[in-house]
């Protein structure tokens, strides 16, 4: 097949949304498809373009068998509400040219869309259309919902209540919709999504690459980690993560000398926590590290935290998740009872209400203490993510769906759903 793919975020960006819209163009070049992909320059997540490259200036390159366009965009120091929605707006106008381009040029067979970014999603849309392919979208993030619980937009006014409108005519405009858990894809269901037109397309892990160590990891030696026990958090630092908690959490547990925090990651509010954690001598911050370490990174956690503000649990199902669970290492989450983010650590963790400082604090000292739960948990954690989060599996799974949609309509048969 042919396929043409839209998405923001992409390679060489570390975390996040590209790896996975990597991760999938790859595989697919790999299992012998034509796959382009039109990109943003990269800038995630320090919100500032990646040395080597130019964020006013078109580009082009082949990665690992894909051909990719990275076109110019604005990039917010700041990333506010509306600088946010300039930011993807910019992407969306400079896209849409190469996108329609290659919808009418190249012709492709299918043509996927990744939200973020939901407002370039016409472009897709307009690329199949012209080109007579058949159309995908993917939702890695409820959008605006997402800019609501963390009040980047309001309800109220109206910019809010377009938003909704926008979002609500692009599920309906792709022959398919697909999101990352079932919770979403019920979400959709409710959004008004046909179920038939719905499928679940998990993130997803290497679990040979990604696995529990046989020794300590090397960051405790280069880092100097002395305590026993390590508190992880490794990931963006925005808006929607809430890692304030963590720095909280640590401030509670001060006083244990068997237990230190790890902060790894970057983003917009990294520089306000730092401060928050001022006079702190059991929490250390470190940037993002190299992909080909990351197994060393997770195998340094004896806890992995998984922090979300309220409201977030069920429209962002965080992708860090799946590296967590891949350590054999339990998971203490914020997340309400019943939310999908909960349901995925059940078994492999422990769940306390976002914003419950208290409460995160309590079950990492339990973890910390229990020795017989903290294995329980680890090994279950392992087991879920060869059972739920292979990558093979999932990306197999996910060609097959491409297949099956191209087969489908070309043969007049309607979409079927997976299963059937």
């Amino acid at each position: 097949m042919k396929i043409l793919i839209l998405g923001l975020n992409y390679a060489p960006e570390r975390i996040g949304i590209a790896v996975y819209t990597t991760g999938m163009a790859e595989a697919l070049a790999a299992a012998g498809h034509e796959v382009r992909v039109v990109a943003a320059q990269p800038y995630y997540p320090a919100w500032k373009i990646t040395p080597g490259h130019n964020a006013l200036a078109f580009s082009r390159e082949t990665r690992n068998g894909v051909e990719v366009l990275r076109v110019p965009h604005y990039i917010p120091a700041i990333p506010t509400g509306k600088r946010r929605l300039l930011h993807h707006a910019s992407f969306a106008m400079t896209a849409l040219l190469p996108m329609l381009w290659n919808g009418l040029a190249w012709r492709p067979d299918v043509v996927v869309a990744i939200a973020p970014s939901l407002v370039a999603a016409p472009a897709a849309a307009l690329a199949a259309a012209l080109g007579g392919a058949q159309s995908w979208l993917h939702i890695q993030d409820f959008e605006v919902e997402a800019a609501f619980a963390t009040k980047l937009l309001s309800e109220g006014n109206w910019l809010g209540r377009l938003a909704r409108h926008f979002e609500r005519a692009m599920l309906n405009a792709f022959s398919r919709v697909s999101s990352i858990s079932p919770e979403m894809c019920r979400k959709l269901i409710a959004k008004g999504v046909p179920a038939e037109r719905v499928v679940e397309f998990r993130n997803w892990t290497d679990v040979d690459r990604i696995a529990p160590l046989k020794g300590p990891s090397p960051y405790r030696a280069e880092w100097g980690v002395t305590a026993k026990h390590v508190a992880l958090y490794s990931g963006n630092i925005a808006n929607k993560q809430g890692v304030e908690i963590v720095v909280d959490a640590a401030r509670r547990l001060a006083g244990r000398k068997d237990l230190s925090f790890v902060i790894c990651g970057e983003g917009p509010n990294r520089a306000a926590l730092e401060a928050r954690a001022a006079g702190l001598d059991n929490l250390q911050f470190r940037d993002l590290q190299p992909a080909e370490k990351l197994n060393d990174l997770v195998g340094l956690a004896t806890i992995h935290l998984l922090p979300q503000v309220a409201g977030a649990a069920d429209l962002v199902l965080p992708s860090k998740l799946t590296n967590m669970l891949a350590s054999g290492r339990p998971v203490v989450a914020t997340a309400a009872r019943g939310t999908g983010l909960a349901r995925e650590v059940e078994g492999c963790g422990l769940r306390v209400p976002p914003g419950d400082t208290e409460g995160l604090a309590e079950a990492i000292a339990t973890l910390v203490d229990d020795d017989a739960l903290h294995a329980k948990l680890s090994t279950a954690a392992r087991r879920r993510a060869e059972d739920h989060w292979s990558g093979t599996t999932i990306l197999a799974r996910f060609e097959t769906e491409l297949h099956d949609l191209r087969t489908e309509t070309q043969s007049g048969e309607p979409i079927k759903t997976p299963g059937e």
